[in-house]
């Protein structure tokens, strides 16, 4: 066995005798444990080149005492004093159970988040179009005007069903087609026997009997509609211009009034001059010519319309039927459209009374026209009104100028449109 060990180790180079060998193994394992220690110890074991370990050298630890309940005891050289783990226990985890429906809400949140933040992103981005139309606003002073307030004046009638507040826009815009389909044109010239100073006594006459008969508006402005539209259509002598007249109110009434005049009352009226048969023959002949179309848009449903929108009172309404009468009354008013007439009476009545703004956004929105688009028909109101108090015919100054109706016709006209007109 002795030779069999030493002929192993004689190959590696080194020769070791048995004794030699176990002493050598006893100093590895040593070393082994001390190298060990030397991590944790105050000793520190080196080994030579031939193996041997070198002397130990002592490293001075200083020892601390903890004292204890019982007494003082050493803490043994190289170790810490063990330290109680402590387990921390998890905390049970909260599941939150989300409904189909609060995923629907949470989803909708969040596109709105990302839908404003491209809103933002895109408010953000200012153009070359944008930055200029801002500069051109500024120069000329556009962008320092507020906005015009709108005034809902369908607001008080919402429990009205009369109101028709579902339709009432859509009536007002085909009335607004349907006036210059039937809109009268200047026509005097071709009537050889009639002049403008004849149809206006006539018109004078027609509103008397109007009064005295106690009819409803919409009949005296049907009425002298159907007048223009017949003298537009056919001649007529200065002898049967009377029949003419009554005999178009006989109709407006039948279409309007609930209880119409007979046609002995429009005899009577015009004293006999004109037979029973006369009448009916008249109002067969108009009816042919006009072909039966008597639902046409007057003046007068525009003012309702107009008037709403100006917020009136009584003094306004007055006053803007009165410089409707008169314009109805002189010829030279048939060049405009029933709907111009009846904007253009609200905006001299809002002179009249000094009632400011005299045009706003309202009035503007319902009426269609601007304040530069009425205004000369408004002036040619108020100087019949500055005329009304010396013209010969004052049946409509007359009628206005009782205090039933305010006794509008004795207010001085606006005189800042004749000024601006007279320069």
């Amino acid at each position: 066995m002795a030779s069999r060990n030493v002929l192993q180790h004689q190959n590696k180079g080194e020769v070791l005798v048995p004794g030699v060998l176990k002493q050598k193994k006893n100093m590895v394992a040593e070393g082994r444990n001390r190298k060990a220690l030397g991590d944790i110890g105050n000793l520190a074991t080196g080994y030579g080149a031939e193996g041997k370990p070198l002397p130990q050298k002592s490293v001075a630890v200083n020892v601390k005492v903890a004292n204890v309940a019982n007494g003082a005891q050493k803490v043994p050289v190289g170790r810490k004093p063990a330290q109680k783990k402590v387990t921390v226990k998890p905390k049970p985890e909260e599941i939150i159970e989300i409904s189909p429906d609060t995923r629907e809400k949470l989803m909708e949140k969040k596109m709105l988040r990302k839908k404003q933040a491209a809103e933002d992103i895109t408010k953000k981005k200012s153009t070359l179009t944008s930055t200029l139309t801002a500069r051109s606003k500024a120069a000329c002073g556009l962008s320092k005007k507020p906005k015009e307030h709108i005034v809902d004046i369908d607001a008080a009638d919402v429990n009205n069903e009369l109101a028709v507040l579902e339709y009432v826009e859509d009536i007002y815009n085909f009335y607004k087609l349907a006036e210059t389909e039937t809109r009268v044109h200047d026509y005097i010239d071709s009537q050889p026997e009639i002049n403008e100073k004849m149809r206006a006594i006539l018109i004078d006459w027609l509103i008397e009997v109007h009064h005295k008969f106690e009819l409803n508006p919409e009949t005296l402005y049907l009425t002298i509609n159907i007048v223009d539209r017949y003298l537009t259509v056919e001649t007529s002598s200065r002898r049967e211009l009377q029949l003419l007249g009554i005999s178009a109110m006989l109709i407006a009434s039948k279409y309007e009034e609930i209880w119409a005049p007979e046609v002995n009352d429009f005899v009577c009226i015009a004293d006999k001059t004109y037979s029973h048969d006369q009448v009916l023959a008249m109002e067969k002949q108009i009816l042919g010519k006009l072909e039966w179309y008597l639902t046409v848009p007057t003046p007068y449903v525009f003012l309702v319309r107009f008037i709403k929108a100006s917020l009136p009172d009584s003094e306004m309404e007055n006053m803007v039927y009165f410089l409707a009468e008169l314009g109805l009354m002189n010829y030279a008013t048939i060049i405009y459209c029933p709907s111009m007439i009846a904007a253009s009476a609200v905006y001299a009545a809002r002179h009249t009374l000094n009632r400011t703004p005299f045009w706003n956004g309202t009035l503007k929105l319902h009426t269609g026209f601007s304040e530069s688009q009425v205004i000369e028909c408004s002036r040619q109101l108020v100087s019949y009104h500055s005329e009304a108090a010396n013209h010969k015919l004052k049946v409509i100054y007359k009628k206005y100028s009782n205090s039933e109706r305010g006794a509008v016709a004795l207010l001085p006209p606006a005189k800042s449109l004749l000024t601006a007109s007279s320069s």
